[in-house]
């Protein structure tokens, strides 16, 4: 099939870029900048930014496909940023599509489009969303999400919604750079007691699981127009994992702790002096990273696997080989 992949100078977006290339699709990826995995053959390259929107409604003309995985990350920043890339970004791939006939769209969404920072534990996709949410970047999400899956059956379009929980693996960008970070320059606590669980997505099987929704995709489907949970289908201990992927890097694991009320308290000072200020960088700490740190959050994925057959063929265990493996090439 001829697909579009926009975020595909991302994490994910270059892994799934991979997986097409490898069994014969085709590749148009939509990105902001020039990136040196993407100039391979069989890739076509179009620069633009999802926050643009006629740019992003051309280029969904002539695919069969959009896997939409581009979006504004973080848990810090104007609403008018997260609104503009992730709500309205969303919006004009869905109206790219319906303009030029795209038969199927598989938007990247989040688990924290239902998150309050309560403890989500074993919940299923029925799961609704919250009055109210901890941070920018999960309402933005949660309105993109809606959209998407509003949109199925419009102009013969079928669509579907992913949600997989703290991707990571070799060339991760975001969530093990980030850990590292902190752990060198001493800000990383222990938040709670240290028995929470947590699911978390290795990268190679969140592609597979694109492509895996993809191909079942159509109008009428099962798949149409619903969301889906994905992760490693056995949450860990969050702390225990954290040590991990420290050890990755050669740290030692987290000793300092502090509780959870005392770490939501010190997110919700945090934000409003920083608010009040004019503080532009993220706070040390948030409600949502309390709340995230803190708390169970895994979930069921009967659903997917049961819909178009996902299955984690990549355990944790190796996933945590192939990073260590890489890191240590690029050392």
């Amino acid at each position: 099939m001829h697909a579009l992949v926009t975020g595909a100078g991302g994490f994910l977006g270059s892994y799934l870029v991979q997986r097409l290339l490898a069994r014969g699709d085709r590749v148009r990826a939509f990105c902001r900048h020039d990136h040196p995995g993407l100039e391979q053959p069989g890739v076509e390259v179009v620069h633009g930014n999802v926050a643009d929107a006629e740019p992003t409604i051309e280029a969904c003309r002539g695919v069969d496909v959009v896997f939409h995985t581009a979006g504004m990350a973080g848990i810090w920043g104007r609403w008018d940023d997260y609104y503009r890339n992730n709500t309205l970004g969303t919006a004009s791939i869905v109206e790219g599509c319906c303009r030029h006939g795209v038969s199927k769209l598989v938007f990247t969404s989040s688990p924290s489009v239902i998150f309050d920072g309560r403890p989500l534990e074993g919940v299923d996709e029925s799961a609704p969303y919250p009055r109210r949410w901890l941070c920018h970047y999960a309402q933005s999400k949660a309105l993109a999400e809606q959209h998407v899956l509003a949109a199925n059956g419009r102009d013969g379009l079928a669509t579907c919604a992913l949600r997989p929980h703290l991707i990571w693996g070799p060339r991760d960008p975001h969530l093990q750079p980030r850990i590292v970070q902190r752990a060198r320059h001493g800000g990383l606590r222990r938040v709670g007691d240290g028995t929470n669980l947590i699911d978390t997505t290795y990268v190679e099987n969140a592609a597979e699981a694109h492509l895996m929704a993809a191909d079942a995709l159509a109008p009428g489907s099962a798949v149409a127009g619903n969301a889906y949970f994905l992760s490693q289908g056995q949450p860990v201990n969050c702390w225990d994992w954290v040590d991990r992927l420290l050890a990755l890097s050669g740290l030692p694991p987290v000793r300092r702790a502090i509780s959870l009320a005392t770490a939501r308290r010190w997110g919700a000072m945090l934000e409003t002096a920083y608010r009040l200020l004019g503080i532009v960088r993220e706070p040390p700490m948030t409600r949502f990273l309390a709340a995230q740190l803190g708390t169970s959050h895994y979930f069921d994925i009967g659903r997917a696997r049961r819909d178009f057959g996902y299955r984690p063929t990549i355990s944790t265990e190796e996933g945590l080989d192939r990073t260590d493996a890489a890191g240590k090439g690029e050392r």
